[in-house]
């Protein structure tokens, strides 16, 4: 499988498992294309021409030309140049590595992460949430986000597969919104009266199991297992943590728990003030669902291996198909 064919799957099946829905996605990228449209060629030529058919930032090829032939996929939650010298190293050995895939954004698509928070807003709206007000809160988030991202070496990672020859891409706002929409379909079928079923039900998943025998499964983080679930809102994408402010909106429009991959004490006690419930699944867990039901659909179109790496861990739900046993003819 050919490296861009990898990368468009991944936008196209980002785009399909998008909370926000295709139609909503695709009104996106037409404002995005009239926004171009509108500038002075100087301007076009500096422009970042991916946005035009991916609507998400934090999600880009870092290194390589699209047409590689992709036999082994060495894939992280996490990459960094040590990653990248130890599939460089296994190359060395013997188990040639033609693709680095990260999780979280590096390079370019890092410096960009706050761009796709905006989708936040329409998130929270399909929750009760006025959009005006949604929109408000994430204003001076997004600009938060992009202050504190700043100052990062973007192109560390980037730079180490460049010089080794590489091919290096992440995949970070596809994968969240399989795990985003994947649970909560399962919570808004199963309907959990209290927050000790929400845990269980996580608990059940394969990627959470694995986390619990690493001591960093589900854990409730405000409230406790006897406590009415409620709506449950399942808080995973849209590049990083939303504004303090929703909290209340939140709770206003009826949200009992939030089931989410971290949260910082600010916002921790901010839920807490408003009574929501809060159980954190655990981020390296989450981030593994999403991978795995990504990486589900993109094998349904080519077949690569995957050698695990940094908090990775491979777990398939496509269906083995049987093979046909025929049977010796009866004279």
């Amino acid at each position: 499988m050919k490296l861009k064919n990898i990368y468009e799957t991944v936008v196209a099946k980002g785009i399909e498992a998008d909370p926000r829905g295709r139609k909503s996605v695709l009104k996106s990228l037409k404002i995005v294309k009239k926004e171009y449209d509108s500038l002075k060629k100087d301007d076009q030529a500096e422009f970042d021409a991916e946005k035009l058919t991916n609507p998400y930032a934090d999600t880009r090829i870092l290194n390589g030309t699209g047409d590689e032939e992709i036999k082994t996929a060495m894939v992280g939650i996490d990459i960094g140049t040590g990653e990248i010298l130890l599939a460089d190293r296994l190359s060395s050995k013997g188990k040639k590595v033609d693709l680095i895939i990260s999780h979280h954004p590096s390079g370019k698509a890092y410096a960009s992460l706050y761009e796709v928070m905006g989708m936040q807003a329409e998130i929270f709206s399909k929750f009760g949430v006025p959009i005006n007000v949604a929109e408000g809160l994430l204003e001076g988030r997004m600009k938060e986000v992009e202050r504190g991202t700043s100052p990062a070496n973007h192109t560390q990672a980037a730079d180490a597969a460049k010089l080794l020859d590489i091919p290096f891409m992440c995949a970070h706002t596809p994968a969240d919104n399989h795990v985003s929409t994947y649970l909560q379909g399962i919570f808004d079928k199963k309907k959990p009266d209290t927050v000790g079923d929400v845990v269980a039900i996580l608990s059940e998943i394969p990627e959470y199991k694995e986390a619990i025998k690493n001591n960093a499964g589900p854990k409730v983080f405000i409230g406790h297992n006897k406590r009415s679930a409620g709506k449950v809102f399942v808080d995973m994408t849209g590049g990083t943590g939303g504004p303090k402010g929703i909290y209340e909106k939140l709770a206003d429009s009826g949200v009992g728990t939030i089931v989410g991959m971290h949260i910082g004490e600010e916002h921790r006690k901010l839920a807490e003030k408003h009574n929501v419930n809060v159980v954190i699944a655990g981020h390296i867990a989450s981030d593994n669902v999403g991978m795995n039901l990504l990486f589900d659909e993109v094998q349904k179109k080519g077949k690569f291996k995957i050698l695990e790496c940094s908090g990775f861990r491979r777990f398939s739900r496509l269906k083995k198909s049987r093979k046909l046993v025929v049977l010796p003819a009866i004279v």
